[in-house]
């Protein structure tokens, strides 16, 4: 891996470990200057590396230098306590020592994630300073995958940071017990995260696998600690293993999305459905059946290749029904009906599909359009062109044209 790769894969892998040491140490108040100094330390990398080569140990290299970054800020802070601040009657804090090892950096993180989702925050800033600190995106990046602009982003973080100082929370004050009551918020910050990648409503791409990653590390993180390795925790990494699998046969060759029923099994990854089959049976509860449980069964049976097709589809039926029961929403209500149609037909699915109230949304004039195919083609064209101008995302516009094109000629589209 060369310099220009190197660096911002280490940025996105050890930009929120960094923040969350200096954070843990020097006050989750000064969130902001912890932020800076690690900016200032990868701009270092980008001058350094290019000139001298890549040193040996590349992340040893970073916080080293993230290190002493810190150092010369808190000893130009002293000089400002000595002289300056007693003057002005001020009291800032002193700092002696970071510690960067692996124990202290999990701690750390943990700690900066459940701070994120304190509930003095809005679920759309914890959303932004997740993204910001744990996962270093820049506001660009933020605002690209939240649909919205830099400014709204910049509004969003500056009321997040200054709601987190005026509570005067500092990581080390967050207890066992405010982990287990922030934890339903954690999981849906990252879930919410993966699903805006999975399902991208951007214009340029379908999958943002960036942000499917990054949920997944989060996750990753939260078990490799005992007090959130817990059954939930395990059913949401299950769910992101079985839906990462497979990306490969989701997006064709021009970038334009396949769809499941045409998708080539062949181009699952086996070792994430290996994996997702392993956190969902760590995620096995007897008292306590979550969505994420079901979510991640329902993806699991997805990943079925030998299973016969009934019987996978009866069974995508029933936990769709359970996870109804358990909380309704219009889309899971959506995507039902396709499992719907594949056990009872068509007809069957159309009716239940009806009583959704999703009129704005492109998907649901989507899977009308298909449900109406065989019974009435001018409302099947009809749901299609709703479709077509609902749509925000390019790759799938140019999918539902194919579709249109074959409706109106009947010629099959070209896949490219």
């Amino acid at each position: 891996m060369n310099e220009n790769e190197l660096i911002p894969h280490l940025f996105r892998t050890e930009y929120s470990k960094i923040v969350a040491v200096l954070c843990k140490t020097f006050g989750l108040s000064n969130i902001e200057i912890a932020e800076d100094i690690v900016s200032d330390t990868f701009l270092k990398a980008v001058e350094t590396w290019g000139s001298k080569g890549i040193p040996d140990n590349p992340t040893a290299w970073l916080y080293h230098v993230a290190k002493n970054n810190a150092i010369d800020l808190f000893r130009r802070q002293q000089l400002f306590d000595k002289k300056i601040a007693p003057e002005l009657q001020l009291n800032t804090p002193t700092i002696t020592e970071f510690d960067f090892s692996e124990e202290n950096i999990n701690d750390s993180l943990l700690r900066m994630m459940f701070a994120v989702s304190h509930p003095s925050l809005t679920t759309e800033s914890q959303v932004a300073l997740a993204l910001r600190v744990l996962c270093g995106f820049s506001i660009d990046e933020i605002g690209n995958a939240l649909l919205t602009s830099k400014e709204n982003i910049n509004k969003r973080l500056f009321r997040a940071k200054e709601a987190l100082r005026n509570s005067e929370l500092e990581l080390e004050d967050i207890s066992q017990k405010d982990i287990e009551k922030r934890l339903d918020s954690v999981l849906s910050i990252l879930y919410l995260l993966f699903n805006e990648g999975y399902f991208s409503t951007s214009t340029d791409e379908k999958i943002r696998e960036d942000l499917c990653f990054e949920a997944m590390r989060l996750a990753h993180q939260l078990t490799k600690i005992n007090i959130t390795n817990v059954p939930d925790v395990n059913a949401l990494l299950a769910l992101f293993c079985f839906q990462t699998s497979r990306f490969e046969s989701r997006i064709n060759s021009s970038g334009e999305q396949i769809l499941y029923g045409d998708q080539n099994p062949e181009k699952w990854n086996t070792e994430l459905i290996e994996k997702g089959e392993l956190y969902l049976m760590l995620s096995s509860s007897k008292s306590h059946l979550s969505k994420y449980k079901l979510e991640a069964m329902i993806a699991f049976w997805h990943t079925r290749r030998s299973v016969e097709e009934n019987e996978k589809w009866n069974h995508i039926l029933l936990l769709y029904n359970l996870l109804l029961q358990k909380q309704y929403s219009p889309i899971t209500a959506l995507n039902r009906t396709y499992a719907l149609a594949k056990v009872k037909g068509n007809k069957a699915a159309l009716q239940e599909a009806l009583k959704i109230k999703l009129e704005g949304n492109s998907l649901f004039h989507s899977l009308l359009s298909e449900l109406y195919k065989d019974s009435d083609n001018n409302k099947s064209i009809e749901h299609l062109k709703t479709a077509i101008k609902l749509t925000k995302n390019e790759n799938d516009r140019v999918l539902l044209e194919k579709k249109l094109k074959q409706a109106l000629t009947g010629t099959l589209p070209n896949d490219g």
